[in-house]
C-alpha cells in the first residue's frame, strides 16, 4: 500500500516584522487573520480564507531571504484567470513591491501561462500566475522557464 495523495496544508514563513508581513500578505492575497500574537517574544499570525489556514507567519528571523542557499526557491500561487493576476499586479505596484519583471510575463517562450513575479518585504520570491492569458508579453528568460531564473 503506497502513500495516500497529499495536498499542501499551509505554508509557514519566517519574517522579520510580523505587522509589516501580515499587512502585505493580507492585501496581496485577500487573507483574513484567524489568530495572531503580535506582542512578546513569540509573535505569529495565522492567515487564510473561509476557515482554512493558508499561511502562517513567524517573527523569528533577521536579515533577508537568501536566494543563494539551498532551500526555498519561490512560492507560486495559481489565480483563476489573468484578470486576477492583473489585480494582484496593481496591488503590488500600489504597495511599492519589488517586481522582478516589468509586469505580467509568460512562463516561457510560446507559453500562454504566466504571471507576475515579485518579492515580499523580506525578499522571499513569489509568483501569482494564470494557466492562460499571459502570452501578450515576451518571455524574459530565453531558453529556460521564467519562474526558474529570477
Amino acid at each position: 500500500m503506497g502513500t495516500p495523495t497529499l495536498q499542501t496544508g499551509h505554508i509557514g514563513l519566517n519574517v522579520t516584522d510580523l505587522a509589516r508581513s501580515t499587512e502585505f500578505y493580507r492585501k496581496i492575497f485577500d487573507l483574513d487573520v484567524f489568530s495572531e500574537q503580535a506582542e512578546g517574544d513569540k509573535r505569529f499570525a495565522f492567515l487564510g480564507h473561509g476557515g482554512d489556514i493558508v499561511l502562517t507567519l513567524w517573527q523569528q528571523s533577521t536579515g533577508a531571504f537568501a536566494a543563494d542557499r539551498p532551500g526555498l526557491h519561490h512560492l507560486s500561487f495559481q489565480a483563476p484567470d489573468i484578470a486576477t493576476v492583473h489585480k494582484v499586479e496593481g496591488t503590488l505596484k500600489e504597495l511599492g513591491a519589488d517586481l522582478f519583471y516589468d509586469g505580467i510575463v509568460p512562463h516561457g517562450e510560446g507559453a500562454s501561462s504566466g504571471g507576475v513575479f515579485f518579492a515580499d518585504p523580506d525578499g522571499i520570491r513569489l509568483e501569482v500566475y494564470s494557466p492562460v492569458g499571459a502570452d501578450a508579453a515576451e518571455a524574459p528568460t530565453a531558453g529556460a522557464p521564467t519562474c526558474g531564473f529570477f
